[in-house]
C-alpha cells in the first residue's frame, strides 16, 4: 500500500530541490533522513520534513513499521510564481520571479 505526503508552495525553486530529491529516491526512509541531514543545501531540511511526514502518515494511519518503509516515488513540481518588479535603467522595469515548489513523497512497506 502506498502512503503519500505533500508539501505545497515551498518558497524554493524546483531547480534547487530536484538534485536533492534525486539523491534519496528509492532509498529506505531511515537512510534517506541520514543522507538529508548531511547535505549542505538548506532545502534538504524541507525535503526531510516531507519524508518524515510520509513515514508518520504510514505509521499512524495504516500501522506500518517505519523501519520497513522505502521511498517509492519522490518528485518536485513547479508551484505558483510570484512576479515582482525592480527598477531598471532608463525608467524600465526588470522582472523578479520568485518561484515555488510542490514536493510529493510516496512510501511503501517492503516485503
Amino acid at each position: 500500500m502506498e502512503v503519500r505526503a505533500t508539501a505545497r508552495y515551498i518558497r524554493t525553486s524546483p531547480y534547487k530541490l530536484r538534485p536533492i530529491v534525486d539523491t534519496v529516491r528509492g532509498k529506505k526512509v531511515d537512510e534517506a533522513l541520514i543522507i538529508l541531514r548531511f547535505l549542505p543545501s538548506p532545502a534538504a531540511r524541507t525535503v526531510a520534513k516531507v519524508v518524515k511526514s510520509a513515514a508518520a502518515n504510514a505509521e499512524s494511519n495504516f500501522e506500518m513499521t517505519p523501519a520497513d518503509l522505502r521511498i517509492v516515488k519522490i518528485f518536485v513540481d513547479e508551484g505558483r510564481t510570484l512576479k515582482r518588479y525592480r527598477a531598471g535603467p532608463r525608467g524600465r522595469a526588470k522582472p523578479i520571479l520568485k518561484r515555488s515548489s510542490h514536493i510529493t513523497v510516496v512510501v511503501e512497506e517492503e516485503g
